[in-house]
């Protein structure tokens, strides 16, 4: 007789089978997903994969559920990662998942639309917290593959427009299962750096599946995080992520990214030219108008100083003293005569002038005249005539009549 077990000892027995075999560590498998159920206290999914004709039980544990960038609904068509075990205390035969994407256009556009909306209610997208993108950065951060033509263009753009710039690079797989971790991490580092001016997460054109690592809630939220302004340059002008709406601005291609965070070289260097052009006009214009202004202060200086003050009021002076010179002239001439008629009346009144016409006049020794009428007889007397003198003696005294 065969030997009896517990069902403890059974269920121990077959999950240590299921967790030894190589094979059912790692599976991928797809499938619809049924009975979802969102367990509110632990955060944990249990659920049913089916396909036509089979079914599983499943449960997706928390932590990993948390990494979801979309929330699984009953009927959606999923991919999932996982490992085969079974629960022991029931002797349920399920999967562990770890990972789990949409499959086909109609699920992965229904999580797109779900983390859409989430996150917009969250304000992840709201215009208020977008950051200025700067127009002539020194430093510019890049995450992305290494070896991807969207770095190459990056560079050729930067060699082409603004070669002054400086690549920082974050290299990470922009696809697999590791892309959606690397590319949040690199956005965090480079950001935490602090030497960047602006980051760019870049990738280039590819299928929808290529590009649904961009839609990861992780990369969004380390987006939204940034404090470094970000752009976003994934795959090509029609294709639109959630890190386009969380990134300060969205460029169509990665070369678009390069040309819209730096400015062109040519243009800058002609608009340098323009304005040093204008600068030397405006200071030729502004050089002439002191040249003026200081001739002007020359002018007056000379009109303020003494020699020219002295030379204007000596012309002046010498004016003046030749108006006097004529007014003296003048009165001297008007005075001279009026002295000449008073020289000739007071001539011709004076006693002198009687003698020069044959008289005498009569007076004593001492020089003093007198009248002919104040001689008596026996006085003598000097009788002066203009040339000579005569001493006389008064004989006799008579008596005549008055002349008319």
């Amino acid at each position: 007789m065969a030997e009896v077990l517990t069902i403890s000892a059974l269920n121990q027995y077959a999950k240590s089978v299921l967790d030894q075999d190589p094979l059912l560590r790692f599976v991928a498998l797809k499938g619809e997903v049924t009975n979802f159920v969102h367990h509110y206290k632990s955060g944990h999914f249990y659920f049913s994969l089916r396909d036509e004709s089979a079914s599983v039980k499943a449960v997706m544990f928390r932590g990993d559920a948390s990494r979801l960038a979309f929330r699984p609904e009953e009927g959606m068509r999923v991919i999932v990662r996982c490992r085969v075990s079974l629960y022991e205390a029931t002797g349920s035969f399920q999967i562990y998942v770890s990972d789990m994407f949409p499959d086909g256009l109609g699920a992965a556009q229904m999580a797109f639309e779900q983390l859409r909306k989430r996150l917009e209610a969250e304000g992840l997208f709201r215009q208020e917290y977008k950051q200025p993108i700067p127009t002539t950065p020194r430093r510019i951060g890049v995450v992305t593959s290494a070896t991807g033509a969207a770095l190459q263009d990056i560079r050729n753009v930067l060699q082409r427009r603004w070669p002054l710039a400086k690549l920082v690079l974050a290299p990470v797989n922009v696809q697999g299962d590791k892309a959606s971790r690397e590319i949040a991490a690199g956005i965090r580092t480079l950001d935490s750096m602090g030497q960047v001016d602006v980051i760019l997460v870049a990738r280039g054109g590819g299928s929808r599946e290529d590009l649904w690592v961009f839609n990861d809630e992780q990369i969004a939220r380390a987006a939204f995080a940034c404090k470094t302004p970000l752009v976003s340059a994934v795959g090509h002008e029609i294709d639109v992520s959630i890190l386009d709406f969380v990134a300060d601005l969205r460029a169509p291609t990665p070369s678009a990214a390069a040309e819209l965070v730096t400015p062109d070289g040519a243009m800058v260097l002609q608009k340098l030219a323009d304005i040093s052009m204008n600068i030397q006009i405006n200071m030729q214009e502004r050089l002439h108008m002191c040249y003026n202004k200081l001739n002007e202060q020359f002018a007056q200086r000379e009109q303020c100083s003494p020699e020219w003050i002295c030379g204007t009021r000596q012309e002046r002076v010498m004016q003046l003293a030749q108006n006097l010179q004529k007014v003296v002239q003048v009165r001297m001439n008007h005075h001279s005569q009026t002295v000449g008629h008073m020289a000739a009346l007071s001539y011709s009144l004076s006693p002198y002038a009687v003698l020069a016409r044959g008289y005498g006049l009569i007076m004593d020794d001492k020089g003093k005249y007198f009248t002919v009428d104040s001689v008596c007889e026996g006085d003598e007397f000097v009788l002066k005539g203009q040339k000579k003198q005569i001493r006389c003696l008064a004989l006799k005294e008579e008596q005549h009549e008055e002349l008319i």
